[in-house]
């Protein structure tokens, strides 16, 4: 399974549920790629923000080596499911993928776990390190509903939880 997570400036949110989701697919032993990238160009190239980094590292995941990129419109071919961070981003997915587009395989992220609700991961990245650990705890979250949606066997698995 190859899945994208994506948000604006790919350096806060999508880079945080890049790294989670890795982690979890291959603590359960699942062949997934896992990538990020963000609607806009702000940053390409550029390392993920350092308390996304440093929140990341104080939960056991590395994420230094991720690099900022621009989603565009090939990735709606490249990927299986591709969870935008929230409904702004969305909708630039929906726009920069044209024809491309398809919804079957394009969600909100916080739908894994407030199925239907629409609700948006806050953008930490005007706040402060207390809104990272926050932003981090609601992506873990929905991390292990998509393991354990795309890999019922695992369900009630001990190390979901890590």
């Amino acid at each position: 399974m190859k899945v994208l997570m994506v948000c604006l400036g790919n350096i806060c949110r999508s880079p945080l549920a890049e790294g989670i989701l890795d982690d979890k697919a291959k603590k359960a032993g699942l062949d997934w790629t896992v990538d990020s990238a963000g609607t806009a160009n702000y940053h390409v190239g550029e390392p993920p923000h350092r308390l996304s980094q440093k929140v990341a590292k104080l939960n056991g995941i590395d994420i230094s080596k991720q690099a900022c990129r621009q989603f565009k419109k090939e990735d709606m071919l490249a990927f299986d499911k591709i969870y935008a961070m929230d409904n702004d981003v969305y909708n630039d997915i929906k726009r920069i993928s044209g024809d491309l587009f398809n919804p079957g395989k394009t969600d909100l992220l916080l739908n894994e776990i407030f199925p239907g609700e629409n609700v948006d991961v806050p953008d930490p990245w005007y706040g402060t390190e207390r809104n990272f650990h926050e932003v981090y705890s609601i992506i873990d979250k929905a991390c292990n509903a998509i393991i354990e949606k795309y890999a019922p066997t695992l369900k009630g698995v001990g190390h979901l939880n890590n």
